[in-house]
């Protein structure tokens, strides 16, 4: 959910503050980049899996403190909208069989979550975006009772001046096409945050790797392709996000104002590029400061918590997002992807994870690395063909030229993540399980967003119309989720 803050609104002497309190944690983290001590000796990784809540009839249901409060468990937490919440995973190391262990904690989480929502009427589903959720959804009382997010919302329709208009065409033709007067659309996309704890000399060099495997990841994971009833892209999420939290009216854009959800615009020599980045280009959506004075912190051999340059990097949507932060008085860096869509299954989320895990410890340690002979509009372009078209995307890849991604996939990147997972010390039977699910769906061209655009189709084939087939799709898509079975093995027939 992010930092909880205290205000819904901020005056302009409290902007003002901000902006200066900003600069001054940036000036104190180039500091500690030149002479602190970073916590890296034991990467840790980490996990977010945003859910969401249905009915009975598999239509969203906005209860998600009544939930949580069955939950009973701080893992979970609530998110933007009332029919979403958060399941946090506590940090690990990679090595050894720590993901099969992961496996089946989250299995346990989840199943003792989905008993006790079922005691309020709800269940749990996590998938990229809800298919049945429509614009009637957002007509009532739909945003969670957070200060951050009633901020969050005001602060970019003050930013923009205007009602956000949405535009998405998909593959058949269909198409949303909508304006929106709050940021409930945002709501709508579900995903997995993967964080891999990195050393402050590595940070750039797995950035860069987290950026240019962002496109493989998208067409092996895509789960989204319906939104508003309409059949859009495979991962309608990624547009979809870029859209609802735009804070530029149409002359900004034409003036090549950058957006807030923001691949990037070139590779990285440190980590202080990003923040610096943030910082020059964005304007604070939040204005809260703290007490902290982060000079005087560092100079008594304290780590600050540099609260503000925290906050405002939190408003600035990187699919891969730049971590400070500090645990037992020490601080350390995270690379933090946001690219994967939640679900289907737990199997399939471990599986995602171990091929970006092990792709990006190769790629990052390649003598000659992959972003030095591949332009960085070439790795944009691959994200937005991978986004729209999913597992039957065609990408460009250094010394194999345009190539269908599964292709790519089962010749290059899975030998890679193998590699990788191998030099982390991941066991064996870690990576034979979860790498076998990507291979299964490369040699199948199952993904989630395959599996439920197939069984709309056949659903409708059949004489139902497309929101029954959206209801009754995502019914055994709910069952299919508990068996845990990876989704290229689930039938697309009744």
């Amino acid at each position: 959910m992010g930092v909880e803050v205290e205000s819904k609104s901020y005056t302009r002497e409290e902007r003002q503050r901000y902006r200066e309190k900003v600069r001054q944690n940036l000036d104190v983290f180039e500091r500690m980049l030149a002479d602190s001590q970073f916590d890296f000796e034991r990467p840790m990784t980490g996990m977010e899996i945003e859910l969401n809540l249905v009915d009975d009839h598999f239509q969203p249901r906005f209860a998600n403190l009544e939930v949580l409060e069955a939950i009973a468990d701080p893992d979970f937490q609530t998110e933007l909208a009332q029919y979403n919440i958060e399941m946090n995973v506590s940090p690990r190391p990679l090595p050894g069989d720590a993901a099969l262990e992961l496996e089946g904690d989250l299995r346990r989480s989840l199943n003792e979550a989905e008993t006790k929502a079922r005691t309020t009427g709800s269940r749990i589903v996590p998938i990229g975006i809800l298919p049945t959720i429509m614009p009637e959804h957002f007509a009532g009382d739909w945003i969670t009772a957070n200060n951050r997010y009633a901020a969050l919302n005001d602060s970019i329709f003050y930013a923009r001046g205007e009602d956000i208009y949405l535009d998405i065409e998909g593959p058949t033709g269909e198409r949303v096409s909508t304006y929106s007067d709050t940021i409930a659309p945002e709501s709508a996309c579900t995903s997995v945050q993967l964080h891999l704890q990195v050393a402050p000399s590595d940070f750039a060099a797995y950035w860069n790797a987290a950026q240019v495997i962002c496109g493989p990841q998208l067409a092996l994971a895509a789960n989204s392709p319906f939104f508003f009833g309409k059949r859009l892209h495979a991962e309608t999420r990624i547009e979809l996000f870029k859209q609802a939290t735009d804070t530029r009216a149409i002359e900004l854009k034409n003036q090549g104002v950058r957006p807030r959800v923001f691949f990037g615009e070139r590779w990285i020599t440190s980590i202080f590029d990003l923040f610096e980045e943030n910082v020059r280009y964005f304007p604070a959506l939040l204005a809260e400061c703290s007490d902290e004075d982060p000079m005087r912190q560092l100079d008594q051999g304290i780590a600050p918590t540099l609260a503000e340059l925290r906050l405002h990097n939190g408003t600035i949507y990187r699919w891969n997002r730049p971590i400070y932060d500090t645990a037992g008085g020490r601080p350390h860096l995270r690379v933090e992807n946001r690219v994967l869509p939640a679900g289907p299954s737990m199997i399939d989320v471990l599986a995602n994870a171990a091929f970006y895990y092990g792709c990006v410890r190769v790629l990052a340690s390649e003598d000659r690395p992959v972003w030095s002979r591949m332009s960085f509009p070439a790795a944009e372009e691959n994200f937005q063909r991978c986004a729209r078209d999913g597992i039957d995307a065609r990408i460009y890849w250094p010394g194999y030229g345009e190539v269908p991604v599964d292709e790519l996939i089962l010749r290059h990147l899975l030998p890679l993540a193998h590699q990788g997972l191998a030099d982390w010390g991941v066991s064996q039977a870690v990576r034979d399980r979860y790498l076998a699910v990507i291979e299964g769906r490369c040699t199948t061209g199952m993904n989630g967003a395959t599996w439920q655009t197939q069984v709309v189709a056949k659903l409708e084939d059949s004489g139902l119309d497309r929101p029954t087939a959206l209801a009754t799709m995502l019914e055994r898509y709910a069952a299919n989720v508990h068996t845990n079975a990876p989704v290229h093995t689930w039938s697309v027939h009744a």
